[in-house]
């Protein structure tokens, strides 16, 4: 019987990764603004969406020949690693972005966030389970007003490994003191789900412009708990919870 949801918080909760997607093509043209257009660097990151900060740079780095300029940087941010570097200039957009309400209201997931409130109202129980740092995830459930929703919160920062390795759905699973039968997982990416999946739970994906055609060519669900249509969350929502009662 389900009685737990975990929510994924990046193009689940909030679009921040259109954010993320901008914020890095910017730190790109930072770095070699005569030789990179903002567009190509979106569309690499959009392959990327869901894995780790460390893995995002260092493929940007390698896919747009950028080492050499971010080893230039290093000594100005105190860092050992070229990515480090890149990491911290596309922070400074990043946080930039966060700072300003306005924006994040612009890009919230309403139908993920009833559907938040919905269940937490149900006496559900609830967690957040990102590959974000706990920085940043706090900025956008703060500005959001739904970081008091959730009865466990697990970041990057509590784990060894990112998604697609359940660590992150199984530390939650253990802090809510439930079985991977009784919770249902709302992702949006191949690489979340594939997580969930591993670690035995439900799980319902919600794509978004960035991860709809690698979600629907994946597999990794059946159709049916596929919502590429997002006015239909609630009810692949109760179907889910039917099915599982």
């Amino acid at each position: 019987m389900i009685n737990a949801f975990i929510f994924d918080l990046d193009g689940t909760l909030v679009q921040t990764e259109i954010l993320k997607a901008h914020s890095y093509a910017t730190a790109a043209l930072d770095l070699k603004p005569r030789n990179i257009k903002k567009h190509d660097v979106i569309e690499e990151y959009k392959k990327l969406v869901g894995r780790s900060r460390e893995e995002v740079a260092k493929s940007l780095l390698e896919e747009f020949a950028l080492t050499e300029e971010s080893e230039n940087r290093m000594l100005e941010f105190n860092v050992a690693e070229p990515w480090r570097a890149f990491v911290q200039i596309r922070l400074k957009y990043y946080y930039n972005y966060l700072a300003t309400s306005r924006i994040l209201k612009e890009v919230e997931c309403p139908y993920a966030i009833s559907l938040l409130k919905k269940v937490r109202s149900r006496n559900f129980k609830t967690a957040l389970a990102t590959t974000s740092h706990s920085d940043e995830a706090t900025r956008v459930l703060d500005t959001l007003g739904i970081r008091n929703l959730f009865d466990f919160i697990a970041t990057r920062d509590l784990i060894e490994k990112s998604k697609p390795d359940p660590e992150i759905y199984t530390l939650v699973l253990s802090e809510l003191k439930i079985k991977p039968s009784d919770c249902i997982v709302i992702e949006d990416s191949p690489t979340g789900i594939k997580a969930a999946v591993s670690a035995g739970t439900n799980c319902i994906a919600v794509p978004n412009d960035y991860t709809m055609e690698d979600v629907n060519k994946s597999n990794l669900l059946e159709r049916k708990w596929i919502v590429n249509d997002i006015k239909n969350l609630d009810s692949v929502v109760e179907d889910m919870i039917l099915a599982n009662s």
